[in-house]
């Protein structure tokens, strides 16, 4: 009998909408790769929800097993970086949407494309941090790069329950930031000054469009996530040669504004990607992840999930119901 692994595969109806199921998936099924991964854990992120509901044409062709993180150890390997037993990481490289992904106790992908773990984390913390966390540290290493240090003033942190902003929040507050959290959940404010939100921001506050190209200099910086009115917001508010790292768009993909913040005050707009994103740039970061964030507060923003609940988790996070990082263990 064929040797088979698990996995929560997606199926496109005549009606084009998208259902999931658990299967037994024959292993000769698995893509073409140089690295074979037993997977441990994956986790959630918006993009999987758009991809577990059909929606934003990420998808190409199904079935499809989705999933754009996962973590375990490697199982087979013709890559000369990796040998059987290594404990790998995968984030983005259109795994999950052109690639089948993480949501599967096996998976099949290039070795250029997998990044070794530091000892120091294990591969349930790995999906704790996530793509979502992975990009919170890019977006904190490309506001260190512009100049916005510590001492610069407090950097606002939009979408700061989500899994990025709560990852933004947590390392920033252990580099010696003072973080503004923006949420529009009350019951998230606890939860946000625990990770180091020395300031809570009322949504309401910053959902508004502009009512001029400058307002009142308030933020060094800022990692966010929502985009949209929001941001175009934020960029009136920063202070002279501020930044802003964008990172999502869950607020909507248009921005409405003006360049008088860029001449004017010197501002950067800077585009974080985590899905293309080089791997020594990738390193690094999980390299200062493992030193910069502080691994209890991780283990507190920690969801635990499997396969099973993944389609009513991945309308959750659509609807901005998921706090924290959900960790699936895809054995369980």
């Amino acid at each position: 009998m064929a040797e088979t692994f698990t996995a929560l595969m997606l199926h496109e109806g005549e009606d084009g909408k998208v259902a999931a199921q658990i299967e037994q998936v024959p292993l000769e099924r698995l893509p073409d790769g140089d690295v074979t991964v037993d997977v441990e854990y994956s986790t959630l992120n918006y993009k999987d929800g758009l991809v577990l509901n059909g929606l934003g044409k990420l998808v190409r062709s199904y079935p499809h097993i989705p999933g754009v993180d996962f973590a375990g150890s490697v199982a087979e390997s013709a890559h000369p970086d990796f040998q059987p037993g290594d404990t790998v990481v995968l984030n983005g490289w259109r795994v999950g949407e052109l690639h089948w992904g993480g949501y599967a106790t096996k998976a099949r992908v290039k070795g250029d494309w997998l990044v070794r773990l530091p000892s120091t984390l294990s591969t349930r913390q790995a999906m704790a941090i996530g793509t979502a966390g992975y990009t919170a540290m890019l977006a904190v290493m490309a506001l260190e790069d512009h100049g916005v240090l510590p001492d610069a003033g407090p950097v606002l942190v939009t979408g700061a329950a989500g899994g990025v902003g709560s990852v933004a929040t947590a390392i920033l507050a252990e580099l010696g930031y003072q973080v503004a959290a923006v949420t529009g959940r009350p019951e998230t404010e606890d939860y946000l000054k625990h990770l180091g939100a020395s300031e809570i921001v009322p949504r309401a506050e910053l959902a508004e469009a502009p009512k001029r190209p400058l307002d009142t200099e308030r933020w060094a910086g800022c990692v966010d996530a929502v985009g949209g009115t929001m941001l175009a917001r934020v960029l009136t508010q920063l202070k002279y040669r501020g930044s802003v790292a964008a990172v999502g768009l869950a607020g909507g993909n248009k921005l409405e504004t003006t360049v008088i913040p860029f001449l004017l005050r010197g501002v950067n707009l800077l585009g974080i990607d985590s899905v293309m994103c080089p791997k020594p740039q990738r390193e690094v970061a999980y390299e200062r992840l493992s030193k910069e964030l502080p691994l209890d507060k991780l283990a507190e923003m920690e969801v635990d999930a499997a396969l099973a609940d993944l389609p009513r988790l991945g309308g959750e996070i659509l609807q901005g119901k998921v706090r924290g990082r959900v960790v699936v263990d895809v054995r369980a």
